[in-house]
């Protein structure tokens, strides 16, 4: 009963393969390539795979990419399916205003932290960050609900928007500092601050909500840049995605 996950970010598509469609699974495989490197994977990584029973993906690039990894996936016998934002799910009830417009990454990203709180004792209102090309900091209260989040601008965007608006500035290769010195480290920390201080806040406030400490989940290609400089316990989870799909494929076959 071996199970593909497929991750097709803004950037990147990451995948992994697993024994079984269930949370804990053991991970066999696992790839990623650049969304400009699709077509290698079918007479590539995947061509050296055993079939996979079944395919659940999580796509935020749109419905072109979507076809182009269908076309890879023809070299198997198996339908893929593909995860859409509900109004319930995964052990998550989605407090958006319109609930099927949630970006699929953050809703299956919320099902992956519900499931690494419950398997850790009582359950607990949690954070989950994503830091990626665009960052997201989402609030889930000890039940699953839901309760909204922010998005802002990747480190990236931000320093590209300040190239492409402010004459002399260029992207720079700069230090997370207290107390800047130079502008690379300026523009480098300011960055970083930002992201940190977004995460920081929705902290607070969920704190004050909830009425104790949240598990602050973090995961993305960037976390590990932001990580450091973030100023409450948390916790870096590359496989959060993977986690929310294993839990939604799990819960779809127990259907």
């Amino acid at each position: 009963m071996s199970f593909l996950a497929i991750d097709i970010g803004n950037t990147r598509l990451k995948w992994a393969l697993y024994a079984s469609p269930q949370p804990g699974a053991v991970l066999l495989a696992h790839g990623a390539v650049f969304l400009e490197n699709i077509e290698q994977l079918g007479e590539g990584d995947w061509q050296r795979l055993p079939v996979p029973h079944s395919v659940l993906g999580c796509n935020v690039a749109g419905d072109a990419v979507r076809r182009r990894v269908e076309e890879q996936l023809e070299l198997w016998d198996v339908t893929p399916r593909w995860i859409v934002s509900s109004a319930q799910g995964g052990g998550i009830s989605n407090g958006y205003d319109h609930p099927g417009r949630l970006g699929t990454d953050r809703f299956v990203a919320l099902v992956g932290a519900r499931s690494h709180s419950l398997r850790r004792g009582p359950a607990r209102a949690c954070l989950v960050v994503m830091v990626g090309t665009a960052v997201t900091v989402d609030a889930l209260e000890a039940d699953g609900h839901f309760i909204g989040g922010l998005i802002l601008p990747g480190h990236g965007i931000m320093l590209r928007a300040l190239e492409g608006g402010t004459a002399g500035l260029r992207v720079p290769t700069g230090e997370v500092r207290e107390f800047p010195t130079n502008t690379s480290d300026a523009l480098t920390s300011g960055g970083n601050y930002a992201i940190t201080g977004a995460i920081e806040r929705m902290h607070r406030h969920l704190k004050q909500r909830a009425g104790h400490e949240p598990l602050t989940l973090m995961t993305g290609g960037a976390g590990w840049k932001v990580s450091p400089a973030l100023d409450i316990e948390h916790e870096l989870i590359d496989s959060l995605i993977f986690d929310g799909i294993l839990t939604l494929q799990s819960h779809h076959l127990a259907l």
